[in-house]
């Protein structure tokens, strides 16, 4: 154990000070435990996955939820004999080289860097880019917004959308990449602006002109550079909490029933829940934001990848709470419109019915705080093979089916309360 450890530090300190981390034949699996024995075992994998160079891409809930997780090349035949052998385990290999899927990805080329598109990922900086262009190009309509700012000094960057001469219009909250590696969540945001903005179809200038919108497509920006520029994989904030330990999950850092379930104390964990609520600078400032703007909110919508589902509050129990009934009911029928165009399935419920009891989330505690009527987390594309390395051919296949959705909440919405 000791020469273990010894091999961790060396390589957590290699990434820290230089290179971009690798992931070369890192096997993507997904696991069905269905005893409590088989839980127990990937609960013991996962509090130690900092130190044995897992990644989980979900987490471990209970008895027949599946877990994806990522193996290392060092960890696999240990892997096989404590897990992927059990007489009791359902295990299906989604990926053998995650590495091929990011090299795969597509990130935008060097020859197209002052341009923006929905065929390739961008950095933080175009991102930005695009944000303040549409508010200089959009005067009337759009403004410019810092929502918060980070450890290490980044702007949170949104833009307010009010289209159109109609007045008292309500307001929608759009979060995005509030996890650093989901970045499909942000193109999906910057999609979403545009066509806002400038689709003619008549549903979407309905939807554009009758509310007035908050769209922030990158809120955690420190994690996101990270995950551009030294580990694709990164999840968390990047505030130092030891020599080793970087960040929190800024998904379980927020105040309702913060820490009460599905977050750890361990700031090495991919789950840490930080050392108290809004620990981060990141998560505090946008609190301050969101309480500016929260009694005129109808809706806050959270952006995260992956799974395909359409998540209700809440994270830390599966009570069905506030007004469940109705919001599951609009939630069916919007993934069932997502469905139509590319025949995408989504489930939709409570998150901890259908995932994991997690706690701490942004989306709970703007509804607890403020009663928002419409309140959901989209888990967007795909349903495992990829993870969080969705290839950037399905950004505009994702943003369109998600724009549908949105359609058909808000008509929805709109039909039951006028």
């Amino acid at each position: 154990m000791k020469n273990l450890v010894i091999v961790i530090v060396a390589a957590a300190v290699t990434q820290i000070v230089a290179e971009k981390l690798r992931f070369d034949n890192y096997t993507l699996y997904r696991i069905t435990p269905t005893t409590k024995k088989l839980v127990e075992a990937l609960r013991h994998i996962e509090e130690e996955a900092y130190l044995t160079g897992y990644n989980f891409f979900s987490e471990v809930g209970i008895e027949n939820i599946p877990v994806d997780i990522l193996v290392p090349p060092e960890q696999i035949q240990k892997f096989r004999d404590d897990i992927l052998e059990q007489p009791d385990v359902k295990s299906e290999l989604l990926n053998e080289n995650i590495q091929e899927a990011i090299d795969a990805e597509g990130v935008r080329p060097a020859s197209k860097a002052n341009t923006f598109g929905w065929t390739s990922y961008h950095t933080l900086d175009e991102i930005n880019a695009f944000l303040r262009n549409t508010a200089f190009a959009n005067g009337g309509s759009v403004t410019l917004l810092q929502g918060g700012q980070t450890y290490q000094g980044r702007e949170i960057l949104g833009v307010k959308l009010d289209i159109g001469s109609q007045t008292g219009k309500q307001s929608i909250f759009i979060e995005a990449n509030i996890h650093a590696r989901e970045w499909i969540t942000s193109a999906v945001a910057t999609y979403l602006i545009n066509e806002l903005l400038y689709s003619t179809e008549p549903e979407i200038r309905e939807l554009a002109q009758g509310y007035v919108w908050y769209i922030f497509p990158v809120t955690n920006p420190d994690g996101f550079v990270h995950s551009h520029t030294n580990n694709r994989l990164w999840r968390k904030t990047r505030t130092p909490y030891s020599v080793l330990c970087y960040g929190a999950d800024p998904n379980r850092n927020w105040p309702y029933q913060w820490m009460t379930g599905g977050a750890s104390n361990q700031p090495c964990s991919d789950t840490y829940a930080g050392p108290s609520p809004l620990s981060e600078e990141s998560t505090r400032t946008l609190s301050d934001f969101i309480d500016s703007v929260g009694e005129e909110l109808v809706a806050y919508i959270s952006f995260h990848s992956y799974s395909q589902m359409l998540l209700l509050p809440y994270g830390h129990t599966t009570a069905h709470l506030d007004n469940y009934d109705e919001m599951l009911a609009i939630g069916r029928q919007a993934i069932t419109d997502l469905s139509r165009r590319y025949g995408t399935q989504y489930v939709v419920g409570n998150i901890a019915e259908i995932i994991y009891v997690a706690s701490g989330g942004s989306m709970d505690t703007v509804k607890n705080k403020f009663q928002t009527p419409i309140a959901y987390t989209y888990e967007l594309r795909d349903r495992g093979q990829n993870g969080f390395v969705l290839p950037a051919s399905e950004i505009i296949p994702t943003s369109i089916e998600t724009i549908d959705s949105l359609v058909s909440i808000f008509k929805s919405y709109r039909a039951r309360h006028g």
